[in-house]
């Protein structure tokens, strides 16, 4: 990964037109950062679900589990229990299933960023010109220094 030279702290994310494709390893690297965000925002969306079935629904925590399992992963809900007053458990069960679709898109999107990425800039370098090619090897030298503007002539 190359380091940003304004701020050796931070590593540069940003992958611009003229700059040569990253090693696989990189995108490796990426990958496995974006796979450990979504299982950590996967786990905290179960959690919250396992929170708010025993708690409005009164389910033990194994029951808890597999309807917030369920509905986090597009099945829809198991079984209602028998409690007097269902409306609190069913608003919950609503608002839980919107945040559960919202956060089940959002990490496909997380998880297939790196690699789509990757693919979009190998197919613009196969259609760049010889003049851009230049370019990019004078800029993997001077690789913490901000993109100039291409003036093909």
């Amino acid at each position: 990964m190359s380091w940003n030279r304004y701020n050796p702290i931070v590593p540069r994310v940003w992958l611009y037109k003229h700059h040569p494709l990253p090693s696989v390893r990189h995108l490796a690297e990426r990958m496995f950062r974006s796979v450990g965000i979504a299982v950590g925002m996967i786990g905290l969306a179960l959690y919250i679900g396992m929170w708010g079935y025993h708690h409005y629904g009164q389910f033990s925590w194994i029951d808890a589990f597999y309807n917030a399992s369920m509905i986090l992963s597009g099945e829809g809900p198991a079984a209602d229990p028998k409690i007097a007053d269902l409306r609190p458990l069913h608003l919950f069960a609503g608002f839980y299933a919107l945040f559960s679709g919202v956060t089940f898109i959002t990490m496909v999107g997380v998880l297939l960023a790196p690699a789509i990425q990757r693919f979009l800039h190998k197919f613009h370098l196969e259609i760049v010109s010889p003049q851009m090619m230049d370019m990019a090897g004078e800029d993997a030298a001077n690789a913490g220094e901000p993109p100039r503007p291409v003036n093909p002539a």
